[in-house]
């Protein structure tokens, strides 16, 4: 039998699975909530029991979401207090909603019983599956000390407030910074492109210069590929999340300029059939229409 106690997840997607697979190799049992049954399928071959609604999640004090968007978000608790599954557990919320999203479900959790930690993750696939992503951690101390075991297990706590929604709002700066420097990037190598450079010569010239960048680095080699390299990060995660950025700046009254043209980008990229493909795609913007010139 475990030390420790069951905990569920909610969402084994492209990167909820191997969150979910990290807290199994640290010794937490979990099981998971996924309505699709090839994920439920999926979730079985990385040794996890999934099942597919939330009324299944059994005695498990804690509760981690990792859906998509702030309606799935929405979806969950009003599934989780129609089976009256929310009195009693602390909720960790890891999808990235923004602020006003996971205020507004954290108070109906509350009105239930429940408790909410805010957590937001940075790092993507690969930090997920080797358990090193960066948490963006919120809530009352109390309640964050009870799933510290949980959060370890998938990476690097940082304590960034004790109000939910301050995680979220760490993390809309975090997707500010990411979406603005991948469509650098992109632009940069559409620029070298047309002074005929080579684009891989380029990357190993600059990348250790002033001008280096994470984003240059990790999605540069993916934007030399073209648009089937693995998919890691898709489009369609920018064009959400440049739209809570977007979002929380226009609630906080501030223009960002920069972040518009990225999203622009992302936006450019999923209307030529992209959204689903990695997000270093985008820069494929930069050549659409390049045929006819």
């Amino acid at each position: 039998m475990s030390a420790h106690p069951l905990t569920a997840f909610v969402g084994l997607g492209a990167i909820g699975l191997p969150m979910a697979a990290s807290l199994v190799r640290a010794g937490i049992p979990v099981v998971g909530v996924e309505p699709d049954e090839s994920g439920r399928r999926r979730a079985a071959e990385a040794g996890i029991d999934a099942v597919a609604d939330i009324g299944g999640i059994g005695t498990a004090p804690a509760v981690i979401v990792m859906v998509a968007t702030p309606a799935q978000l929405s979806a969950v608790v009003d599934a989780a207090c129609a089976a009256g599954v929310v009195d009693g557990r602390t909720w960790v919320v890891m999808s990235t909603v923004g602020p006003e999203a996971v205020r507004a479900d954290a108070a109906r959790i509350a009105a239930a019983g429940g408790h909410v930690v805010d957590a937001p993750v940075s790092g993507g696939i690969a930090r997920a599956a080797a358990g090193d992503l960066l948490l963006f951690v919120a809530g009352e101390d109390e309640v964050v000390d009870g799933v510290a075991g949980v959060l370890a297990a998938m990476g690097t706590a940082r304590r960034v407030g004790s109000a939910v929604g301050d995680g979220q709002s760490i993390k809309v700066v975090n997707q500010h910074l990411c979406a603005v420097h991948i469509v650098a990037a992109a632009e940069a190598l559409a620029l070298a492109e047309r002074l005929h450079l080579d684009p891989a010569f380029l990357l190993d010239t600059i990348g250790g210069g002033a001008a280096a960048s994470f984003m240059l680095s990790d999605r540069g080699p993916r934007m030399i590929e073209g648009p089937e390299a693995e998919v890691r990060s898709q489009v369609g995660i920018f064009v959400k999340d440049t739209g809570l950025v977007a979002d929380a700046a226009a609630e906080a009254g501030i223009e960002l300029p920069l972040l518009q043209a990225a999203r622009e980008r992302f936006l450019a990229a999923a209307d030529i059939g992209l959204l689903s493909r990695d997000d270093s795609s985008v820069l494929q913007t930069y050549r659409a229409g390049e045929e006819g010139r």
